[in-house]
């Protein structure tokens, strides 16, 4: 009788099993790559006791407004620029991009890396705005006093 129901019903037992699946990874993934998911009130909380924060946008997206005191390295060169992140890899790194999409890569890159404590901010600056926190800005040239 279940036999004749699987046969009948497989592509339902695929999804069940695809869901599943997903629901596990969403669990256990971030921990498997060696960085864990932070939302806004825990980067709060990172901000607050001093955690480095890294910005992985591009520069152009830098000048539109930054978290903190936060160090500005592309998502694409962070493997390359290891030695201007901090030496101890314990450090608490929080690290953040437009959506969370591109430091989730970092932040993987990071961990292959040897840093330990490395927390990427989901859904980027964006949800860091959305929550009405603060965002710094350079002031320009034409701005700044002589």
């Amino acid at each position: 009788m279940f036999n004749e129901f699987f046969q009948d019903q497989w592509p339902l037992f695929v999804a069940v099993a695809v869901i599943i699946a997903m629901l596990i990874y969403s669990y256990v993934g971030d921990k498997i790559a060696g960085y864990q998911s932070v939302n806004t009130d825990q980067a709060t909380r990172l901000f607050n006791d001093d955690a480095f924060v890294l910005d992985v946008r591009s520069s152009g997206e830098f000048r539109e407004g930054y978290i903190g005191n936060a160090l500005n390295i592309s998502a694409a060169d962070v493997g390359s620029k290891l030695g201007q992140l901090p030496s101890d890899k314990t450090t608490p790194i929080l690290i953040y991009c437009l959506s969370g999409a591109r430091s989730a890569r970092a932040a993987g890159t990071l961990a292959k890396n040897g840093y330990t404590n490395v927390n990427n901010l989901s859904g980027g600056i964006n949800a860091w705005k959305a929550a009405g926190l603060p965002v710094g800005k350079e002031k320009s040239k034409k701005n700044k006093k002589k």
